[in-house]
């Protein structure tokens, strides 16, 4: 079969990297989309390392961006996510990434998507059409082109780059009902054939599961691999997370949980405690505020997803949350996330309203960089 060649162009966002697409270039029939981008990018492998496309072989690595002209009234862009399976025949549509968000706006400046800029401070609405949900990017312009260089180093990528603020407007319940979609800070999940546990369910740009490091047995301090290698850990966390599915009324059944792999995350959370980081350096428990090991599409995740880093800090602010019990020190609102890479601050606005808790506003800072620009093969449909 002869190969076919499409227009896009590969980022880095944040710790993650995507192939972004126009969307003008696409097949106007979307049911032709997943067999594209599975193709592109390497998937399914069953040695789950994509060296046939442009993957990577683990989740952050394996992402497509589909940016094109709004189609809301507040937006200057729409974007839509999507997740491909290193190792699986799939494409998950479920949730939005906050780490290639940051890619969003540069992409849409330097592809000439919105109005020339002038040189200086440039923002950008961006429309998630995953979660119907608007951000707003706010990031530097340079004779025309989004900056790159700059001093904002992100912990989980070397060097530096030029800051990318976005901000997500009201966040709470981008998939559910409702920032706590079952209507109680901590439920007790019942995971078929496990010990039942407790978990704070909460949905704020994406919907997320967060149970004790504690009740697991674990220290909250664990590495990715050190998490892998306990033995029927990540069988356990599964199992959960497909149960919270259901409990979030994200899924008819376990079944249907089971097919949903990138949506609600699972997270495994700790008061502040010392951990060995991946660059080797450690982080000291007085340098976060709350430690937090996220799974993604099955594996632990090597920093931590944007948006679990906005739902948690959410989840920290939320009375009677997990989260809330075991987060200590933040000042203000913003809050020290300790993962696997280092530390992210995250600032998150709350306020009360006559229909509960809401989210205003979650802000976070990122740097992103275009990699190459031209066309990718894949194989045709």
């Amino acid at each position: 079969m002869a190969l076919q060649s499409i227009r896009c162009v590969f980022m880095r966002g944040g710790t993650s990297k995507a192939l972004m697409f126009h969307v003008d270039d696409l097949p106007s029939d979307r049911e032709k989309w997943p067999a594209i981008f599975l193709s592109a990018m390497g998937s399914p492998d069953e040695y789950g390392r994509q060296l046939d496309g442009m993957g990577g072989g683990i989740s952050s690595l394996s992402k497509v961006c589909i940016i094109g002209p709004p189609n809301h009234p507040e937006a200057d862009v729409d974007f839509l996510f999507c997740q491909v399976s290193p190792d699986k025949a799939s494409v998950d549509y479920a949730g939005n990434c906050g780490n290639m968000t940051s890619a969003v706006g540069p992409f849409a400046v330097d592809e000439g998507l919105v109005p020339h800029p002038e040189d200086g401070p440039k923002m950008i609405r961006i429309h998630n059409t995953n979660t119907r949900k608007i951000i707003h990017a706010h990031f530097l312009v340079s004779e025309g082109r989004a900056e790159v260089d700059g001093d904002l180093r992100i912990d989980g990528v070397s060097g530096s780059g030029s800051p990318i603020r976005l901000d997500f407007l009201d966040p709470g319940g981008a998939r559910t009902s409702g920032i706590l979609p079952s209507g109680k800070p901590i439920e007790l999940i019942e995971p078929e054939g496990e010990t039942p546990i407790e978990a704070s369910l909460v949905d704020a740009a994406n919907p997320s599961v967060f149970v004790r490091a504690s009740d697991l047995g674990l220290s909250g301090a664990e590495g990715p691999d050190g998490i892998e290698r306990i033995a029927g850990l990540l069988d356990r966390l599964e199992k959960i997370r497909r149960a919270a599915s259901v409990r979030m009324g994200m899924s008819a059944d376990l079944a249907e949980a089971a097919t949903q792999a990138s949506q609600p995350k699972i997270a495994v959370l700790g008061a502040p405690v010392a951990a060995i980081l991946l660059s080797g350096s450690v982080l000291q428990a007085a340098d976060q505020d709350i430690s937090c090991r996220m799974i993604s599409m099955g594996r632990p995740h090597r920093a931590i997803p944007i948006t679990g880093a906005l739902c948690l800090a959410a989840a920290c602010r939320i009375p009677g949350t997990i989260a809330a019990e075991l987060v200590s020190g933040a000042k203000g609102n913003e809050i020290r996330i300790g993962h696997a890479s280092g530390v992210i601050l995250v600032d998150a606005d709350m306020s009360e309203t006559p229909e509960g808790i809401r989210i205003d506003r979650a802000t976070l800072y990122r740097t992103a960089r275009r990699l190459f620009q031209g066309e990718v093969l894949y194989r045709g449909t």
